[in-house]
């Protein structure tokens, strides 16, 4: 399992520390099967975090970024961003108490900007 202070990066999601949430715009994300998606995958191995009393993820106004709050956490609770699939995956991420900005990261392609696909 990876650690990190400031940012880091787990396929195509970038996560980095910010010091407040916006403060406007902000909606809550719901849960699927007691997990945030935050980065859904084309082949449905998405990366999750899972819903604990301790997380808060909300969506923004750019459907890229999405955030993240985490406030002080136990072992029970620690919040891990994780890639749900067997084979080939992303090393699980424990992520510190903190806010967070997730962004899904981009390419420049002939035709334009892309999300990155992973």
């Amino acid at each position: 399992m990876k650690t990190f202070r400031n940012q880091a990066a787990q396929g195509d999601l970038l996560i980095r520390r910010i010091s407040a949430l916006p403060a406007t715009g902000l909606r809550p994300l719901a849960t699927e099967g007691g997990n945030f998606i935050v980065a859904h995958s084309e082949t449905g191995h998405h990366h999750v975090i899972a819903e604990r009393p301790n997380v808060q993820v909300w969506l923004g106004e750019n459907p890229d970024i999405s955030y993240l709050q985490v406030i002080e956490a136990t072992e029970a609770t620690e919040a891990l961003l994780e890639h749900l699939r067997s084979y080939d995956t992303h090393e699980t991420l424990q992520i510190p108490p903190g806010v967070y900005e997730l962004r899904r990261q981009r390419e420049h392609t002939p035709e334009g900007w892309r999300r990155v696909q992973d």
